[in-house]
């Protein structure tokens, strides 16, 4: 999932914010909630905002659902900006974004 921090707030990209889905599954909806509930500001068509407060909870619930074995590294995982710092809180499910300067390097040639 796409963030990035702003003071001591990190804010997940609306569109990489699990959706609610009715007939959606159990597991998927669950980990809806579950974010939703520990999120200062999870409003529609916006990011979603957790304070430092709730990083610790946040990367348990994180490394729950990904444990699960049910949702894949994309929607669990934090992806922060490459150049960002990755608070030690939150470290233990964040990578960096790949670099798009560094992909267009080692990408093929279009012809």
């Amino acid at each position: 999932m796409r963030c990035h921090l702003e003071s001591s707030v990190l804010l997940i990209h609306k569109d990489d914010v699990p959706p609610y889905k009715k007939q959606g599954s159990v597991v998927r909806n669950s980990y809806f909630w579950a974010l939703e509930s520990i999120a200062d500001t999870a409003r529609f068509d916006q990011p979603w905002e957790f304070e430092q407060s709730v990083w610790i909870a946040l990367c348990r619930l994180l490394t729950s659902f990904a444990m699960s074995g049910y949702l894949g590294d994309r929607e669990t995982l934090l992806e922060f900006p490459p150049d960002a710092q990755i608070p030690d809180e939150l470290r233990a499910m964040s990578t960096w974004a790949s670099d798009p300067d560094d992909e267009q390097e080692t990408a093929e040639p279009n012809y």
